[in-house]
């Protein structure tokens, strides 16, 4: 009786296990740079990277990450380095990280310059 209580026990974990791993593949690396003036913050349209392909989506913060101080700074422009899953209705964020724009992958270095000089141009002279 206790054998088959632990041998029970013993595939539950693995079931777990492998149920936990098969998520872990589907979380990705992607790149993104904030692409508008973040209004709703659980919502935040972006330009992303994943594989060396450039395309628009928004991340879709958790409340776990929207509680976090930098999440609730976020600007246009800001690099960031994400660990999330792709869904039709944008990028869910497991973890997040605000990056220097010069460690965004060369495809998206282009589009965060170009944000950073429009940034620069539009709101430098209204800081006088």
């Amino acid at each position: 009786m206790v054998n088959v209580r632990l041998i029970s026990l013993g595939f539950i974990a693995v079931l777990l296990a492998v149920g936990l791993s098969v998520q872990a593949e589907d979380e990705q690396l992607i790149f993104a740079v904030v692409s508008e003036v973040p209004k709703d913050r659980s919502r935040v349209a972006a330009k992303i990277s994943s594989n060396d392909v450039v395309s628009d989506a928004k991340l879709l913060a958790s409340d776990t990450i929207q509680n976090n101080l930098i999440w609730k700074k976020l600007e246009i422009c800001h690099a960031m380095r994400i660990e999330g899953f792709k869904s039709p209705e944008g990028v869910k964020i497991a973890s997040v990280r605000i990056i220097d724009a010069a460690m965004l992958p060369m495809s998206l270095q282009t589009f965060a310059g170009d944000c950073l000089i429009k940034k620069a141009i539009e709101v430098a002279p209204l800081a006088d």
